[in-house]
């Protein structure tokens, strides 16, 4: 059973939980319209690209509302009307359709209007998140290359925003939007020798050593997290995953221990249980 399929179940409530720790949790798979030839495309899709492609599966009467918001848009002139059609765009997406990554796009826009750090920081972290779960790479750019648009502006706002730094790093760690990463990632890992306390920093290195295979390293990494935050699912789940990775069953156990003994939903405990059960015979 891998930590994907744990997060899966119950996950409406982990949702909550995560973003309030971090920011940076892993989110369900979203049934989001998949634009066309996704599996062989090798670069970024538009945000174009990718509107069409979920509106192609709208009714005739959907596909006319947003086309009339998207039109208001570029007819408003205020601000503050840009900022009213681009809530509307982001609760039809969210709400209705359940693209959640669309409507954080949308709220994302938003952010870049009210041009306020903790918007454009929140609206960022939220598309990072999906950019670690999802599987089409074209997609993970994309999104990545929106996060890392709302990052830099809110380091324009306040360059000493460690936060903002992170989140940069991770878009460039998982985003596949650079060839050469390493710049960003050196920087957050400047941060965190800085500031071990900084969560998110050692959060985002663990994830890191995760997605290379360098296992140790993100065992480290959420170590620290789980020291400081007992209570963190998602450092716990993948601090069990990584130990389960390197065949260390009784960390791997103990671990998955702990998130069973703490996650809400009933139906992730009995699949952890099994789990366990598993690496103990």
């Amino acid at each position: 059973m891998k930590k994907q399929q744990f997060l899966l179940i119950g996950v409406s409530i982990l949702f909550i939980i995560l973003i309030l720790a971090f920011g940076n949790f892993i989110p369900p798979k979203q049934a989001a319209v998949q634009p066309p030839n996704t599996a062989t495309a090798s670069i970024a899709f538009t945000t174009q690209d990718v509107l069409e492609a979920a509106k192609s599966k709208l009714s005739p009467e959907r596909q006319e509302r947003i086309t009339n918001l998207e039109n208001n848009v570029v007819r408003g002139d205020v601000k503050g009307e840009q900022i009213k059609t681009y809530k509307l765009l982001e609760k039809f997406w969210t709400d209705s359709i359940h693209n959640i990554p669309l409507g954080t796009h949308y709220n994302g826009e938003i952010a870049k209007l009210e041009n306020s750090e903790q918007s454009l920081t929140f609206a960022a972290r939220k598309l990072l998140s999906f950019v670690m779960s999802e599987q089409s790479k074209p997609l993970q750019a994309w999104m990545a290359n929106d996060a890392k648009e709302l990052f830099e502006q809110a380091l324009k706002i306040n360059p000493a925003d460690d936060s903002a730094q992170v989140g940069l790093g991770g878009c460039y760690m998982f985003g596949n939007i650079s060839d050469n990463p390493m710049q960003e990632i050196l920087k957050v890992r400047a941060i965190a020798e800085k500031n071990p306390d900084n969560l998110y920093a050692q959060m985002m290195l663990g994830l890191g050593g995760m997605q290379s295979g360098q296992y140790e390293n993100a065992i480290k990494r959420f170590l620290v997290v789980v020291n400081k935050q007992p209570d963190n699912l998602d450092a716990a789940l993948d601090l069990a995953d990584a130990y389960d990775r390197i065949q260390d069953k009784p960390n791997a156990i103990k671990w998955y221990k702990v998130v069973k003994e703490k996650i809400p939903s009933n139906e992730a405990k009995t699949e952890i249980a099994k789990h366990i059960e598993e690496l103990e015979n």
